[in-house]
């Protein structure tokens, strides 16, 4: 079988979820309401966070930088998914591939990261309340979102370098609907074993460390809520964790879910349908978690609509 080094190729083919040509219409429709839907609940958590005073706080500074993140992530895979769809075509070029590599490492990392940024700033709130003004002062919180961002941008970049030294054969066909890192290792020609090193530090960057920070974060929480007296001040400071537990269980959970789908299911396309749970549903529903679980975005919010009507 001939190989070919990945920069001859003009292009990659991206399966999608189905080749069902009846089930496009539906699926274009399906994937265009919830991108319109995450565009609209995460543009509307960062107006609220930038245009109310009394949301200038540092959970509420995270919370728009997750926005952000979530706003990436999502518009990396879901508009050229749409894209071949309306015009009936599956390939990506090689540009595309390793652009759409970065931007979704770069992304998914730093949502991980900034979870993990936000469960530090609840220890602190819950642990140290009278020191919380001088422990997470504007700049501290800014220096935390942009060490977030360049160790997202490294651990982005790792994955490319990885992916531009793969070898692979003729008419490259990835089964998912974007260009997934785990998918073009498993059909690279050539030996995969130093890209396996490079995968795991990486994984290592992106999920372990920001895991381990929120489960230590949670622990302190959690031993200093056992030592509050009263049940009212037990549920006061569990409720300034709830929505932010609920965004870590549903954004690890389904990556998790797409982890073991792929280690039990032989097919590559289910492992692409699971995988929608945290590439597009997880974006889309994070703004609702935080705005319904949380009074004082749904003031900001209608004190926004009532200016505008």
């Amino acid at each position: 079988m001939e190989l070919q080094n990945l920069t001859s190729f003009s292009e990659f083919l991206l399966l999608g979820l189905s080749d069902d040509l009846n089930l496009q219409p539906f699926i274009y429709g399906l994937f265009l309401f919830m991108y319109l839907v995450t565009m609209l609940g995460n543009l509307l958590i960062i107006l609220a966070v930038s245009s109310d005073p009394y949301l200038h706080t540092p959970m509420y500074f995270f919370l728009s930088n997750l926005s952000l993140a979530d706003i990436g992530f999502s518009t990396t895979t879901v508009p050229k998914m749409l894209v071949n769809i309306q015009a009936h075509s599956k390939s990506i070029t090689y540009a595309g591939c390793l652009t759409q590599i970065s931007f979704f490492i770069l992304f998914g990392c730093l949502e991980s990261l900034l979870l993990s940024v936000m469960a530090y700033d609840r220890l602190v709130a819950i642990c140290h309340p009278l020191h919380y003004p001088l422990i997470m002062k504007p700049r501290i919180c800014g220096l935390l979102v942009l060490v977030s961002f360049f160790i997202s941008l490294l651990d982005s970049q790792m994955h490319c370098l990885m992916v531009s030294q793969l070898t692979f054969c003729k008419d490259v066909e990835i089964p998912h609907f974007f260009c997934d890192v785990p998918k073009l290792r498993d059909l690279a020609c050539s030996d995969t074993s130093r890209s396996n090193i490079v995968m795991f530090f990486a994984g290592t960057i992106s999920g372990f460390l920001p895991i381990s920070g929120i489960v230590f974060s949670y622990y302190r929480i959690v031993s200093s809520i056992l030592r509050v007296s009263s049940s009212s001040g037990r549920y006061k400071a569990l409720s300034t964790c709830g929505s932010h537990l609920l965004v870590v269980c549903l954004f690890y959970g389904t990556g998790l879910a797409v982890y073991l789908s792929s280690a039990v299911s032989s097919s590559p396309r289910k492992d692409a349908v699971v995988s929608l749970m945290y590439t597009v549903v997880t974006p889309m529903l994070n703004p609702f978690i935080y705005s319904l679980r949380n009074k004082d975005i749904k003031s900001a919010l209608l004190r926004i609509i009532s200016r505008i009507v």
